[in-house]
């Protein structure tokens, strides 16, 4: 089995685990050759056509049993121009034929024939599984494309494996995992998540047009520029639950592209994969492969309703802990107390601050280990420094347990400093051209994690670190992008297979470093949000949103996040005010508030806080345990979004519906208007539920108010018919409650 039939085979052993015992139904009819997914409210089907080509029929809401499909047929064409290649929605489609929409294969062969016809050969059926045969019309060119579904959410995940059964090496310039294809029409609108170093995860929607968006990262990482996840929203609506929309996310952790193309029959279609830019797989005869997983889903309920699918397929079928993760743990992290400054004294007396508002996991961030006392040396020297910690790591790391809380270590296994011992004994190890200027970002260079010497080297040095010392966390950062892609250790035609054993190698120290220590958890963290997407995700519990930690900022950062991904794996810290890159004043509590709604860490430098900043802290961090749960595995609405508004509500349910959290904020309030009513969602209508406030309970309006002042209980029908007003005013507030079911004999 090749590495990348390894890293798929995996992943689709783990989602099976996952799934539930019911099972989706796919069926194949024989007579009309029409394969049909269904599953968990959605229809899926394409056939085999008058060609022998795979094309797409139907994706949307579930249609009846009853109902069948008709045999494919390739469509006419539209004129000489338009040949039925490119105007049939093709399901995997090779270049060649004449086809003039985004391909799913391109190859070259070494006789500089480029033509290839991919035509239906055979499928089999395996549980929630579809795997479907093609093969080119001439050469022994194979591809195997996989359907897998789970059954409670429909999502579907599709990928392939290109296999050479030729005598001779090809070339394949472009490899696309899926593509996806939504009927002929006018009204439909993207949505896609754009973005900066702190500053990412920016919601942006436009009406898809004639011709091509392209989403993409050429950074060797998901990057932060996009996100690969995107919607589709048909007849757009201002109501977030309501409405037709297709939405996908590509489970790829290097370079990738999608593309939205509206072709001249005004058909949608949306092709994911490798990012073809710099792309050229040399694969030999008798090797193969494999695409990263592409999901795809569709919901009627808007696009609120189909980003809490993408929670719940994370939370049960893509994370480590799968299918029931644990809540993620109040975390303290060093870094803006100390930087580089670090020591066991200094440490230790953070840890004590920490407990005692009650932290459950103190980290340590960068510093304290080779020669490193800033970012100019260092990083490849993987030794505890003697220094800073005469006795080692254990002092400090049984100082945090005996404070009740576990231990954790920032380190960044994939640079090297050139001033370290490790780039002056190897410094072929990074990624380079022979010849060229290595390009340094933040004072550091890439290594060649394609390399096997690397990858076993940077296993082996994290592997005696956890086994050496008892860490319970590692924050694994990655702090630039690729320059100078080469690797001058194999041919120049196998060079730019780095771009797919760089990623592949990175998953496989983090599967085998899990495996080894099962209590390890590890958060993703790249200046941010550099590198999130559902590949990562496999292998880590958590990700570093962004490196911008103010609270109002992060109200829209948090807000984009959460389409694509679940508020589980999303850390958020409270910092010190002024935040580094606003000048604004906050209060302890809106900062705690911006941060508890998703995984709730302290960053400030505790050793300037005020006795009462400490009593807030642990009077919030008490409140925010009691939600947790919800907040991080619940049922998420985004009742007003920040983007553009004074204002922003969220609003989190738990899935049995006896919990919610409410998290409202306002920027500024102008003209004196009062704050807007809140209408909850996703509550029982029948339950009574009784009102508990996290924050400090806002003045209650006066008399003579055009507000209604809060109940101390009403029914689930009250809070989203009736709605609630909370009395916000002035600059940079926030407040929060919570509701409890009430039980029937209460």
């Amino acid at each position: 089995m090749t590495c990348m039939h390894l890293r798929t085979a995996l992943f689709t052993a783990a989602l099976a685990c996952a799934a539930p015992a019911a099972s989706a139904q796919i069926h194949y009819n024989p007579q009309t050759h029409v394969f049909r997914i269904d599953s968990a409210g959605t229809t899926y089907a394409f056939g085999v056509n008058d060609m022998q080509e795979l094309q797409q029929l139907y994706w949307g809401k579930a249609l009846a049993a009853s109902d069948n499909f008709p045999a494919a047929r390739s469509n006419d064409g539209n004129a000489s121009f338009d040949p039925a290649t490119s105007t049939t929605p093709q399901e995997y489609a090779g270049w060649g034929a004449g086809l003039y929409v985004e391909p799913a294969l391109k190859i070259t062969f070494p006789d500089g024939n480029r033509d290839l016809v991919l035509h239906y050969v055979s499928h089999t059926i395996d549980g929630n599984t579809l795997t479907i045969r093609l093969k080119d019309i001439e050469r022994e060119v194979f591809v195997s494309l996989r359907y897998t579904t789970d059954p409670q959410t429909g999502i579907l995940g599709r990928s392939a494996v290109i296999e050479n059964r030729t005598s001779d090496p090809l070339l394949i310039e472009q490899a696309e995992s899926a593509t996806w294809t939504l009927p002929r029409g006018t009204d439909y609108t993207l949505d896609y998540l754009t973005g900066r170093w702190a500053g990412e995860d920016q919601l942006q929607q436009e009406a898809i047009r004639p011709g091509q968006r392209v989403l993409e990262s050429r950074r060797g990482s998901t990057g932060h520029q996009n996100s690969p996840w995107f919607a589709v929203e048909r007849d757009h609506a201002t109501d977030q639950d309501t409405g037709d929309v297709w939405f996908g996310t590509l489970a790829w952790s290097g370079s990738w592209r999608i593309t939205v193309e509206q072709d001249q029959l005004r058909a949608i279609r949306i092709t994911g994969g490798y990012n073809p830019f710099d792309f050229g797989y040399r694969l030999a005869p008798g090797q193969s492969l494999d695409t990263p997983v592409f999901y795809g889903g569709y919901t009627h309920d808007g696009i609120g309703g189909a980003s809490r699918l993408l929670h719940r397929f994370e939370i049960a079928s893509i994370l480590p802990q799968k299918p029931t993760p644990k809540a993620r743990p109040v975390l303290y992290n060093s870094w803006e107390a100390t930087e580089f400054n670090v020591d066991e004294a200094g440490q230790e007396a953070l840890a004590e601050k920490a407990a005692s508002i009650g932290v459950e996991r103190f980290v340590m961030d960068d510093g304290w280990f080779g020669q490193r006392k800033d970012d100019h040396a260092g990083l490849g020297d993987w030794y505890v420094n003697p220094q800073k910690f005469p006795h080692g790591l254990k002092p400090l790391i049984d100082k945090v347990h005996s404070l009740g809380m576990d231990f954790g270590l920032w380190v960044e296994p994939e640079m090297v400093n050139p001033d370290s011992d490790l780039y002056r004994k190897h410094p072929d190890w990074v990624l380079n051209f022979t010849g060229r200027p290595r390009t340094e970002g933040r004072n550091q260079l890439v290594l060649n994690l394609a390399r096997q010497d690397v990858r076993d080297y940077v296993y082996g040095f994290l592997d005696k670190l956890v086994t050496e010392n008892d860490i319970a966390f590692l924050k694994w950062d990655y702090n630039r992008n690729w320059s100078e892609p080469g690797w001058p250790a194999v041919s120049p035609e196998e060079q730019k297979q780095v771009y797919v054993q760089y990623i592949d190698n990175l998953y496989s120290i983090l599967r085998e470093l899990r495996a080894k220590h099962p209590g390890l958890e590890i958060e993703s963290c790249s200046g941010g949000g550099g590198r999130v997407d559902l590949g990562i995700l496999r292998y880590t519990d958590e990700v570093w949103t962004s490196d911008n930690t103010d609270p109002f900022d992060r109200l829209s950062i948090q807000d984009g996040f959460t389409y694509a991904f679940t508020p589980g794996v999303m850390m958020a810290w409270v910092t010190d005010s002024p935040a580094w890159r606003h000048p604004g004043i906050t209060s302890v509590e809106y900062r705690f508030l911006s941060s508890m709604q998703g995984g709730l860490g302290v960053g400030a430098n505790l050793n300037h806080w005020t006795p009462e900043d400490f009593a807030t802290a642990k009077r919030l961090i008490a409140e925010y345990k009691q939600i947790r749960e919800t907040v991080q595995h619940g049922s998420l609405y985004r009742l007003v979004s920040p983007r553009g508004s004074e204002d922003s509500v969220t609003e989190s349910v738990s899935l049995d519906r006896s919990q919610a959290a409410v998290f409202a904020f306002l920027h500024t309030s102008q003209f004196g208007y009062p704050y807007p009513r809140i209408y909850l969602r996703g509550l029982d209508p029948k339950a009574e539920y009784r009102v508990h406030w996290i924050s400090s309970e806002p003045e209650k309006p006066g008399p003579h108010s055009e507000l209604t002042p809060m109940p101390d209980h009403a029914s689930g029908a009250w809070f989203m018919s009736h709605g609630v007003d909370v009395n916000l005013r002035g600059d940079f507030q926030a407040a929060a409650f919570r509701l409890d079911r009430v039980a029937a004999d209460e």
